[in-house]
């Protein structure tokens, strides 16, 4: 099995800022071999340079400039080369299938935060015992940089990756052959169903409270934002005071990143550990999340009727907020290690449809909170009539699943 560890690296000053000069290295290499392909197009008579010939170009390129390019890992600058090739090529693959582009764009040094190296001792080391103190990983350029390792490395490490979050550095490991870890059997399944006002709703009729972790922060994240745009655009990235504030929102936001991390991994480490098969609604948040079309006035030309989009706007903000999708894959990847059973099931009327006589109708949700069938009278919370739907049509997947050809 293959798994990612993420440590959080403590360098010392002096490594920071070589770090940092690591990846405006790499940016500025990326957007040179970017600069390249462009101008070998548009004039060379449409020629393109592949990563292949821009690779062949590394030694001339770490010759000419030692005290920069030449000063750090081979192998990451070909990484660096293979990760602009990997943008090209989603480029043409979107162009062929009929799709927006997105023609590959020049990174600022703000926005380029990843150095990979692809091959463990190979510009990069990773030096680990099993919760030792002084876990170091050492970066060709950079030195050994001390490493908070909170949970021993299972399995080999293949890659690693530095990243910067905000002002903060990881590390990021990719490891493979980890081995399976098993939880015995819990005896138990459940169906959740996944919503704002609760977080989830199992099937036994637990819910669980949605933390509301971006509303919780908004206040300070406005006044943060407030301060930020009280720049004009011509002073911007050039004082002191705005790479501030900059920073303090970026700040805001990460914490919220993180909190939102440490509750999904939670739930679903508890439901992992208590049940053997868990089922849930297939969702498609991008395609729940997006904005309205709008409605033109066919009676005036240039006018458009009102479609829903500040109060959906809210609604998106809140699903968004909850983070369904991250939580479903944390879900996912978590059953696998502990060999449970996650079984994804049609999200349609779930919330509509009577478990008891199976009746679907619009009606049956009196409210976001009241379900009441008008064929027999059942009532019960609207969330638990969805999760016993989610569960039931689960049932049903599994049994035609083991079910033998005929």
């Amino acid at each position: 099995m293959i798994r990612a560890y993420k440590f959080l690296l403590r360098p010392t000053g002096r490594q920071s800022v070589a770090i940092g000069e690591m990846l405006r290295d790499h940016c500025s290499l990326y957007n040179g071999a970017l600069q390249e392909r462009r101008d070998a197009y548009r004039h060379a008579s449409k020629t393109t340079v592949r990563y292949v010939d821009q690779s062949a170009q590394l030694k001339e390129i770490r010759a000419f400039d030692p005290q920069r390019q030449g000063r750090w890992s081979f192998s990451s600058q070909q990484a660096t080369l293979r990760r602009l090739d990997k943008a090209f090529g989603a480029f043409f693959r979107r162009v062929k299938a009929g799709q927006r582009p997105g023609y590959p764009r020049f990174k600022g040094t703000g926005y380029f935060d990843t150095v990979t190296f692809p091959k463990d001792g190979d510009g990069c080391r990773w030096d680990s015992t099993p919760h030792d103190p002084l876990t170091r990983v050492r970066i060709q350029g950079v030195g050994h940089v001390r490493v908070h390792q909170h949970r021993p490395v299972r399995g080999q490490v293949k890659t690693l990756s530095v990243k910067r979050e905000g002002t903060r550095w990881y590390i990021v490991l990719a490891c493979d052959n980890v081995p399976v870890e098993e939880l015995p059997p819990a005896g138990a399944i459940v169906g959740i169903d996944m919503g704002v006002a609760h977080f989830l709703t199992t099937s036994d009729g637990e819910h669980v409270a949605n933390p509301h972790l971006f509303t919780a922060m908004a206040e300070e994240l406005a006044e943060a934002q407030r301060n930020l745009a009280m720049f004009p655009k011509r002073t911007r990235q050039r004082t002191k005071h705005h790479r501030a504030a900059a920073r303090r929102v970026a700040k805001l936001h990460a914490k919220i990143r993180r909190q939102r991390a440490d509750f999904h991994h939670k739930t679903a480490r508890t439901l992992i550990t208590d049940h053997d098969v868990i089922a849930h609604e297939r969702l498609n948040t991008a395609g729940i999340t997006k904005s309205p079309a709008p409605k033109a006035d066919p009676e005036q030309p240039g006018v458009f009727l009102a479609n829903g989009a500040a109060a959906k706007s809210g609604l998106n903000r809140s699903i968004l907020d909850a983070g369904w999708a991250q939580f479903l894959g944390n879900l996912a990847n978590k059953a696998e290690s502990a060999r449970r059973l996650v079984v994804p099931v049609d999200a349609r009327n779930t919330s509509r449809t009577c478990p008891e006589c199976g009746h679907v109708a619009k009606g049956n949700r009196l409210t976001q909170a009241r379900f009441a069938c008008t064929a027999c009278g059942f009532t019960a919370n609207a969330d638990h009539v969805g999760a016993t739907n989610v569960l039931n049509r689960a049932g049903l997947a599994l049994c035609a699943a083991v079910q033998p050809p005929t």
